[in-house]
């Protein structure tokens, strides 16, 4: 499925407001349904990783890295 423009607002909007609201789960969703749907957002996945090193990954299971 072709959802481009779609994939592209979300990232944009979580880029946006800097993840706030995500939990460690969100984050790890949204970053696998955008590597799988091949989708480049190097922000965003700048942003998780980031975002996952500042947590020090507290609250990121096994599952979610």
């Amino acid at each position: 499925v072709h959802a481009d423009k779609l994939y592209e607002m979300v990232a944009n909007e979580a880029v946006h407001f800097q993840l706030q609201g995500f939990k460690p789960q969100n984050l790890s969703n949204m970053v696998w349904a955008f590597a799988t749907a091949g989708v480049h957002a190097d922000k965003l996945y700048e942003m998780v990783a980031n975002d996952a090193v500042h947590r020090q990954l507290r609250g990121f299971s096994p599952q979610d890295l």
